[in-house]
């Protein structure tokens, strides 16, 4: 299981792994992948820089990378004082009257309140990129499209190449005219941030639209997955939700074992498409409290970054309700393969199992 990816990239698979736990990371990178550190959560420069000094320690030299995110319609600045000011009190209203009718408890004192996410801000990614090129690593992607060129520029003198998720093939084409080395093809069925294409049919078309390596990501879990990718053009594949479901995750996020438990249980239909995470359309685990912003008295989400700082103090206390019914987590439909909690190798080696054995299934078709 080798492409050019893995020349270019130093890593003996090309699978490439999204996450935002820093231990979920390293282990994909030492199991032969390259781990993609998720950066949004960090809304202070000083915490990133402390965890890819982790990373730094804890990647046994092998390579990693990062995953910014800057919209490509520059949402508004500021604090999260400053922008909460602007949140309409109707939608302030039903997040409190929703918390209390699904019976949510409020946060126990002893809890730190993580602040809402200010990392979908352009200086808040900005500095993101300074910290994280001042570490070794090996590949800067952009969640929401292609970064501005300077940022693009910025990273190639520091020799490292920038990789961008599109939803469309034209998206494809204006990243790679702006610089942008790899193009992640994200079909309809990822976790997070997503279009209205799926992969099989997005995959080839963004393949064959630009003259840069792909990656394909959305609905990829399995080594025969990942070999059909690369059997449409892919240069090699890129994995979130699947490393949601592993041991070291909870080495990351102690309070996830309700997540994880939902994930267990859930099937390939209990997701959602929805703008309320973060204010652009975003799939997610489908729950109690995806389903009360569906009723008819629901507001309509607002625009990013406003949606993510209205309910950043609901998601504290929804997570630390440890109730799989209550979770609010970006997820793929991938996740109705997940059936236990394992690590990250075994995952690491069951996807290239799987791959060989798909290869081998496809030699008996030939002659």
């Amino acid at each position: 299981m080798r492409t050019e990816l893995c020349e270019t990239l130093g890593i003996e698979y090309p699978i490439v792994g999204f996450t935002p736990s820093e231990h979920v990371a390293a282990a994909i990178s030492k199991a032969g992948g390259l781990g993609v550190l998720g950066c949004v959560r960090f809304n202070d420069a000083e915490e990133l820089d402390a965890v890819l000094d982790w990373m730094d320690a804890n990647t046994g030299g092998r390579p990693y990378g990062v995953d910014i995110v800057m919209p490509a319609k520059i949402p508004t600045e500021g604090t999260q004082v400053d922008i909460e000011k602007l949140i309409p009190e109707e939608h302030k209203a039903f997040v409190e009257r929703t918390l209390r009718d699904l019976g949510v408890p409020e946060l126990p004192q002893n809890v730190e309140e993580r602040a809402g996410v200010l990392g979908w801000l352009h200086s808040v990614a900005r500095s993101h990129v300074e910290v994280a090129l001042k570490h070794p690593i090996k590949l800067i992607a952009n969640a929401l499209g292609s970064p501005p060129v300077d940022v693009i520029e910025q990273a190639h003198s520091h020799g490292v190449p920038v990789a961008a998720l599109a939803g469309k093939a034209e998206h494809a084409a204006r990243h790679v005219a702006n610089g942008v080395d790899f193009i992640v093809a994200q079909g309809h069925e990822a976790g997070g941030h997503t279009g209205e294409i799926g992969s099989m049919v997005l995959l080839p078309e963004i393949v064959d639209a630009v003259e840069a390596p792909v990656l394909a990501a959305g609905g990829i879990g399995s080594g025969r997955q990942a070999a059909a990718a690369l059997a449409l053009g892919a240069s090699g594949v890129w994995m979130g939700s699947t490393w949601l479901a592993t041991q070291e995750y909870l080495e990351t996020m102690p309070s996830s074992a309700a997540m994880q438990s939902a994930l267990v249980d859930a099937t390939s239909s209990d997701t959602v498409r929805t703008r309320i995470y973060t204010g652009k359309p975003a799939r997610l685990l489908k729950t109690k409290w995806t389903a009360a912003w569906e009723a008819e008295d629901a507001p309509k989400p607002l625009p990013m970054p406003l949606q993510n700082i209205l309910v950043s103090h609901a998601h504290n206390r929804l997570h630390e309700a440890n109730d799989p019914q209550l979770v609010s987590m970006p997820a793929g439909q991938i996740i109705g393969r997940i059936k236990e909690i394992r690590p990250v190798a075994d995952i690491m080696t069951e996807l290239v199992e799987g791959y060989e054995q798909a290869l081998a299934r496809l030699d008996k078709t030939r002659g």
